[in-house]
């Protein structure tokens, strides 16, 4: 199973999402094909409700604490309750560029 495979597996199981978006963005940065070592990760649920985006972002590491161990990298996270999903407009934001290792300037 891919990472990022588990990550989408881990997420519906941990979060009950109403959506759930995994990208893996690691061709846009200086590591080795298949890598599999930066992703973007937007979550949308109810359980996000009157918590604090720390507390947000801090809840979903714990989760993904094994991926980190077994070489997760970099973890671009967006999570939203339904209320701000539907804000935003219902999409994932565009990632910036990598401006790190051999792909900056």
């Amino acid at each position: 199973m891919s990472r990022k495979d588990r990550i989408e597996t881990t997420l519906h199981t941990q979060c009950a999402p109403l959506h759930l978006e995994v990208v893996d963005e690691s061709h846009m940065h200086a590591v080795p094909a298949g890598a599999e070592s930066h992703f973007k990760v937007l979550v949308v649920s109810e359980s996000f409700q009157d918590q604090s985006l720390i507390a947000r972002h801090r809840r979903l590491n714990q989760i993904l604490h094994d991926e980190f161990s077994a070489g997760l990298h970099a973890l671009a996270l967006h999570t939203w309750t339904p209320e701000e999903w539907f804000a935003k407009g219902g999409t994932i934001p565009d990632s910036p560029p990598c401006l790190g290792g051999s792909k900056a300037g």
